[in-house]
């Protein structure tokens, strides 16, 4: 999948964590820093390209895109594995609440919503042919559904004009109402 469609996919599925949850009574320093790890979230598990949009943000960020490839053994290996969720679980649980005021922000939900951008990306990507190493170490990879013929093409038509619009339509339509629910 693009970055564009991860992103808009992490917004949908942390609005629907925050609808199923019933989420609420955060502050708004907590909210805006949240859908910021959200969008972070949804973009770390492609550090291991050059190309990744987080890369962007550093001054010599293609650098660390070349060093976190070679780290994690190309593209779609452990960053993408049950073992990356939890180690970015892990780093994150010891970084973001070091790195934030725990007096303005909740960092347990700044995580939370890191991890659930990560996750949807995950959830995004076996949908794809390529599917996903999620016993990483081991090479057998998982997808849905389970014949590649299936599944979709990053780029292509399908995730152009399906599954991105679906998912904008998803977010515009839960985001509304969760707002006369609010109301």
């Amino acid at each position: 999948m693009t970055f564009r469609t991860h992103q808009i996919g992490a917004f949908a599925a942390l609005l629907t964590v925050v609808a199923y949850l019933h989420v609420g009574g955060i502050s708004t320093a907590t909210a805006i820093t949240a859908l910021i790890a959200n969008v972070v979230g949804a973009l770390l598990p492609d550090m291991d390209q050059v190309s990744n949009r987080l890369w962007d943000l550093l001054p010599i960020g293609h650098v660390f895109g070349k060093v976190f490839g070679k780290l994690f053994l190309g593209h779609r290996s452990l960053s993408h594995s049950l073992l990356g969720i939890f180690l970015v679980y892990k780093g994150s649980m010891w970084l973001i609440p070091n790195l934030l005021n725990r007096d303005f922000v909740n960092t347990d939900s700044v995580v939370f919503a890191m991890l659930t951008g990560y996750v949807s990306h995950m959830i995004l990507d076996g949908l794809t042919e390529e599917g996903l190493p999620l016993l990483f170490p081991i090479r057998w990879k998982f997808g849905f559904p389970p014949w590649k013929k299936l599944r979709i093409h990053t780029g292509r038509w399908v995730e152009k004009w399906v599954v991105f619009p679906l998912l904008v339509i998803y977010s515009m339509g839960l985001t509304l109402w969760l707002g006369f629910i609010r109301l």
